[in-house]
């Protein structure tokens, strides 16, 4: 199982939200690029880099950052946030990123999204945040009718491989990820290529997630918080 550190952006410094409340945010750094770097050193080779700006505003705004880090690390990027126009992801991928996750066009534009989907191929990630097991959007500012399961069934018969889903009522809590709810996705879903995302708090929540069939997990607040060591990622990878 592959760990990606997230880099969550806010007027260009590394922060995290508590379940997506803007209100609830904390400054780790104000150069994500050396937060990178630190990845980086301990063998780290993918980045889950998040325009919160973009999110909330609905359009790519921190691009300069993902242009930083990918200029000066060997890091693959896999950028979200904001994604809701052609020119949106051309940007990205033009700043330097190597995946693009989208999640609010792919329930609010289904055409355009499909048409990506057939444009750019493996270069998508589907991003599904999850709240009560309805996608939210907008940021996490606003919750759908559209069911998890229902959601992923009519990408999957588009094309889509790889799906990032986040559970937001745990996302930043450091209480643990939502083992049940990915059990189900894989359950429903065998041949799904899974990135969990949202409560890890400790080493042994990457063991479960790996045990029952995850193909990548997100580590965000945990590391910054000094609950999951730079010591403790490198040995899990080893």
């Amino acid at each position: 199982m592959q760990i990606i550190p997230a880099i969550d952006i806010i007027d260009g410094k590394c922060v995290r939200l508590t379940q997506g409340d803007y209100s609830q945010k904390t400054i780790y750094n104000e150069n994500p690029l050396e937060v990178a770097l630190e990845f980086e050193s301990i063998g780290i080779t993918r980045l889950h880099l998040v325009d919160l700006d973009g999110a909330k505003l609905g359009k790519v705004v921190n691009y300069k950052v993902l242009e930083s880090i990918a200029s000066k690390t060997k890091l693959s990027i896999d950028f979200g946030g904001g994604i809701k126009t052609q020119d949106d992801i051309e940007t990205v991928f033009n700043y330097g990123a190597d995946l693009a996750t989208i999640g609010s066009l792919a329930v609010k534009n289904k055409p355009l999204f499909f048409s990506w989907i057939k444009k750019y191929g493996a270069k998508k990630f589907l991003g599904a945040d999850v709240k009560n097991e309805k996608i939210a959007v907008g940021g996490w500012l606003e919750t759908t009718n559209v069911s998890i399961y229902d959601f992923i069934d009519e990408n999957l018969n588009e094309g889509i491989e790889n799906v990032f889903c986040t559970d937001i009522s745990k996302d930043g809590l450091l209480q643990g990820p939502s083992i049940d709810l990915y059990k189900n996705m894989l359950a429903k879903f065998p041949k799904l290529n899974l990135t969990a995302s949202g409560g890890v708090s400790q080493l042994s929540d990457l063991i479960e997630l790996k045990n029952i069939g995850c193909s990548a997990t997100i580590v965000g607040k945990a590391i910054y918080e000094g609950r999951i060591s730079m010591n403790e990622l490198k040995q899990f990878m080893a």
